[in-house]
């Protein structure tokens, strides 16, 4: 299992989610973790919202990594999101972003986050990942995709 399947659960998979905006995609994974975790959705927009002020996570290629350190979150989580219609997001490639992978961690975190997102990075700069990502029709199908990934020793 890679460190993504490790902090990803199917609930917390959503495909075709119908927002117009990055704070729209931030409210919704705020209530999300709310009503999974119990931790107040503005804290986890503003941690979010926090990070994104510092430069956008917007990798290009359509796809985003934003994170932030949240208070309360007892260990690292994810949420993978792919979006109905791509958005802005300030990408370096100018181009909107359709698939993003929300990383949250405690505020207290290790350089456990490091990994994760540099094994983010590995699955999001392969094409044929990328394709199959925007393919998949069924949720478990995703996140079997994504928790059987396989990222390069």
């Amino acid at each position: 299992m890679n460190l993504i399947g490790k902090i990803l659960t199917p609930e917390h998979v959503l495909l075709d989610l119908d927002v117009a905006s990055k704070k729209r995609v931030f409210e919704q994974v705020g209530l999300l973790v709310e009503n999974t975790r119990g931790i107040a959705r503005s804290e986890i927009f503003d941690c979010l919202f926090a990070r994104e002020k510092l430069g956008s996570t917007g990798l290009g290629q359509g796809v985003a990594i934003p994170h932030g350190r949240a208070r309360g979150l007892k260990e690292a989580m994810g949420v993978f999101i792919r979006l109905k219609t791509p958005i802005p997001f300030d990408a370096p490639d100018g181009k909107p972003v359709q698939c993003l992978f929300v990383l949250l961690v405690p505020e207290q975190a290790t350089d456990l986050h490091l990994q994760v997102l540099s094994e983010l990075a590995q699955l999001f700069s392969s094409r044929q990942m990328r394709e199959q990502m925007l393919g998949v029709s069924i949720r478990d199908e995703l996140y079997q995709l994504l928790n059987n990934w396989v990222p390069n020793a």
